[in-house]
C-alpha cells in the first residue's frame, strides 16, 4: 500500500510574496487540500487546479486534522493549510498527537512560515530584537489561572510580550486584565504597538502607550505588542535596543 503524506503548510500572514516557496510547492502539488475557508480564500491562487478542496469554519481544528491524516491514510498527497507558522498556536502538534493516538503511518511534514509575531514586529519597526514572551489570551484551551501566571512571569521578567488572540466579542475582560498586571510592572508610557491583518490589503497599525492601549481597536485578527523598559518610539516606529550602545559606539 502506498503511504500517503500530510504536509502541514504555514501560508504565513497572508501575503502571497510573504508565502515560503517550499510552502507554495505543496500548494501546487497537493491531491487534495484542507483547510480553514478564510485562509484557503487567501491562497486559492496557487493551488493545483486538480486538487480538491475541502474547507470548513473556525474551531473545526480537530476535524480538519483528523480528515487530512485519514486521506494520507489512503495514499493521497494532502496539504492542511494553516495561517503563520503551523508550529505556533497552529495545527502541527495536533496532526503529530492525532497520529500518535490513532497509530497512523503517513509521512508528516511541517512546512513553516512567518507567524503573526513576524509580520507584526516587521509592520511596527524593530521591537522584538530582544528576550520576548508570546502568550495567547484566550483560555478556551488554556485555563485562565495559567495564562494569568505567564502574564506575571513576563511582565516582572521584562520581556517583550506579544498578546496573540487578545480580545473578541465574547472574551473582553483578559486584554483589561492583562494591562492591569503588566501596569504593575511596567511604566505607564511604555510603548505598545498594535497591529491588524499584517500583511494583508486592510494590515492597519496603532502605537500607543501601554496606559491608553484599551483605547486602540483591538480584535480577534490584533496582535498587541507591549515592549519592554527600554523599547522606544522613534519616527513612528517601535524598537527595542539589542544592547549595542552599551558595548559599542554607535
Amino acid at each position: 500500500m502506498t503511504i500517503g503524506v500530510v504536509r502541514v503548510v504555514g501560508i504565513g500572514p497572508g501575503a502571497l510574496d510573504l508565502m515560503a516557496p517550499r510552502a507554495l510547492a505543496a500548494l501546487q502539488q497537493a491531491e487534495i487540500i484542507v483547510g480553514y475557508r478564510t485562509y484557503l480564500n487567501l491562497v486559492a491562487s496557487c493551488f493545483n487546479p486538480k486538487a480538491e478542496v475541502l474547507s470548513s469554519a473556525m474551531m473545526q481544528e480537530v476535524d480538519r486534522c483528523r480528515k487530512a491524516l485519514e486521506l494520507a491514510e489512503t495514499g493521497r498527497d494532502v496539504a492542511l493549510v494553516c495561517g503563520g507558522d503551523p508550529g505556533i498556536y497552529a495545527m502541527a502538534g495536533l496532526v503529530f498527537e492525532l497520529a500518535k493516538n490513532q497509530g497512523n503511518r503517513c509521512r508528516i511534514e511541517i512546512i513553516p512560515g512567518i507567524a503573526a509575531l513576524n509580520a507584526c514586529a516587521a509592520v511596527l519597526g524593530a521591537p522584538l530584537m530582544h528576550d520576548f514572551a508570546a502568550i495567547s489570551l484566550s483560555d478556551l484551551l488554556t485555563p485562565w489561572e495559567l495564562i494569568e501566571k505567564r502574564l506575571e512571569a513576563a511582565a516582572s521578567a521584562d520581556f517583550v510580550t506579544v498578546l496573540y488572540n487578545p480580545k473578541s466579542k465574547k472574551r473582553t475582560s483578559q486584554i483589561e486584565r492583562a494591562r492591569e498586571i503588566f501596569l504593575a510592572h511596567r511604566a505607564a508610557d511604555t510603548p505598545v504597538g498594535i497591529v491588524h491583518a499584517a500583511g494583508r490589503e486592510d494590515e492597519t497599525m496603532q502605537l500607543c502607550t501601554l496606559v491608553n492601549m484599551l483605547d486602540a481597536s483591538i480584535g480577534m485578527q490584533t496582535t498587541v505588542t507591549i515592549g519592554n523598559s527600554q523599547t522606544f518610539f522613534w519616527e513612528n516606529r517601535m524598537i527595542t535596543p539589542r544592547g549595542y550602545a552599551g558595548k559599542y559606539s554607535i
